[in-house]
């Protein structure tokens, strides 16, 4: 009688820890796909390719030309 209470206790103590070992594994999965999920989403804002200024000789000569500050009106 103890023999068999004994073998029923092992195969119960050797079969619980694998349902908390699946749910932890799923949960740290979780976990690490979000915080993935989350750095993706970062990145994507913060650091995505902005677009490219225009860098031609002619936007550039615009932007270094002086500008006229003198109105017709303030000429003598």
């Amino acid at each position: 009688m103890s023999s068999s209470a004994v073998s029923g206790t092992s195969t119960e103590s050797s079969g619980a820890p694998q349902r908390p070992l699946r749910r932890l594994t799923l949960e740290l999965f979780g976990i690490i796909a979000l915080k993935v999920t989350v750095l993706m989403l970062i990145w994507w804002l913060v650091f995505a390719p902005q677009p490219k200024p225009d860098v031609s000789a002619a936007a550039i000569a615009q932007r270094l030309a002086p500008h006229s500050l003198v109105t017709p009106e303030t000429r003598p």
